[in-house]
């Protein structure tokens, strides 16, 4: 085998070289954060990594229970060497050789922990700028809703915000639809209403999103999935983007137009109260 152009036996190369995660992208991932020793909203989190599963016609090991799961993240928190919170991300793949054409529909799944400085859900002082990313587009899949180890797109997306020097990017579907960002899902707000894309349209069914559609709904915000274009965020009040780990993150401009950020404010406090008080 050739690893970086020198020849090494196979006993000495990464074993994740030789699986289909890999070498075609066939699995998916979940991400989650650990704070207040546990893992919010973990119920969703597992509803979502078994569908994403069986869209990709991949067996639910019983490891993926979620009893089970519980047991061996809370038996793993204990060997841990940092406190506080930390992003944990779930990658689950088809076992099996690496060509298209799979042998198996078994599934295995590794766990990574990375440690956060912030503890708890909440709103940075400084809101992002963000902006439109067009090289490419996201097409609309049965797997469009979860999180796919293929990420192409969003990778893409995130590079060029980086080199542009924006906060995030906003990503199009092929009906040149906003539908979400490089990382998280996104939301409008218009005379205190919330607006957000449907799943139809191709964005991830994010956990975030779920929860804060529920929460506004339970404190009487009123809360509509439409299609979002470059004119719906030049009009808007405000703009957020949501994400499991991240929790809330406010946009500050986009273009010329600058933002408030009360209401992305009162969403991060109630789930943060409704988390505390759990």
């Amino acid at each position: 085998m050739l690893l970086n152009g020198h020849l090494v036996g196979e006993q000495d190369a990464p074993k994740a070289f030789s699986n289909r995660g890999f070498l075609v992208a066939d699995g998916v991932f979940e991400s989650v954060r650990f704070t207040d020793n546990r893992v919010p909203f973990m119920g969703l989190h597992v509803a979502r990594l078994h569908a994403a599963l069986a869209a990709h016609g991949m067996d639910v090991p019983d490891s993926l229970q979620e009893s089970h799961l519980k047991e061996s993240l809370e038996a793993w928190r204990q060997t841990w060497t940092f406190e506080g919170d930390a992003r944990i991300r779930l990658t689950a793949y088809r076992e099996g050789q690496g060509k298209y054409t799979p042998d198996t529909d078994n599934t295995s799944w590794v766990a990574t922990v990375q440690r956060m400085d912030a503890r708890g859900f909440s709103l940075a002082p400084k809101g992002l700028d963000v902006d439109i990313y067009q090289d490419m587009y996201k097409h609309v899949s049965p797997v469009s809703r979860y999180k796919n180890i293929a990420s192409t797109v969003y990778v893409h997306a995130a590079r060029h915000a980086r080199i542009q020097g924006w906060g995030d990017a906003l990503i199009l579907n092929a009906d040149q639809k906003i539908i979400e960002s490089s990382r998280s899902n996104l939301f409008v707000v218009s005379n205190g209403v919330l607006y957000t894309p449907s799943l139809e349209d191709g964005c991830v069914g994010g956990i975030m999103r779920a929860v804060l559609i529920r929460t506004a709904l339970d404190h009487g915000v009123k809360v509509y999935e439409c299609t979002l274009t470059p004119q719906t965020l030049l009009q808007a009040d405000e703009l957020f983007l949501t994400n499991a780990v991240r929790g809330i993150e406010w946009v500050a401009s986009y273009k010329t137009k600058r933002y408030f950020h009360s209401m992305a404010e009162k969403l991060t406090a109630w789930i943060q109260d409704d988390l505390t008080s759990a």
